[in-house]
């Protein structure tokens, strides 16, 4: 490898650490459907599924509820 290479990826990797991790589940709102019950956080169609443990989430009385894990709101958008 060139010195000049080498400078570059090192200056990458120098950079990539001083940048802020990315936090899973970044979305803190979700609005939700009566199809998509059982509810439960993360979804299936959330990119970072693995985020943290599976957790059911009861919704259907109040029209909201809290994940609380990493605090998103789904929101029931629509009736029955």
């Amino acid at each position: 490898m060139t010195k000049a290479k080498e400078y570059t990826v090192n200056q990458n990797i120098s950079q990539q650490k001083q940048q802020k991790p990315r936090v899973a589940n970044a979305v803190k709102r979700y609005e939700i459907s009566h199809k998509d019950l059982p509810l439960h956080c993360p979804m299936d169609n959330m990119t970072l599924w693995n985020s943290h443990p599976r957790v059911y989430l009861a919704i259907e009385e109040s029209g909201e509820a809290r994940c609380p894990y990493c605090g998103a709101l789904y929101v029931l958008k629509d009736e029955e």
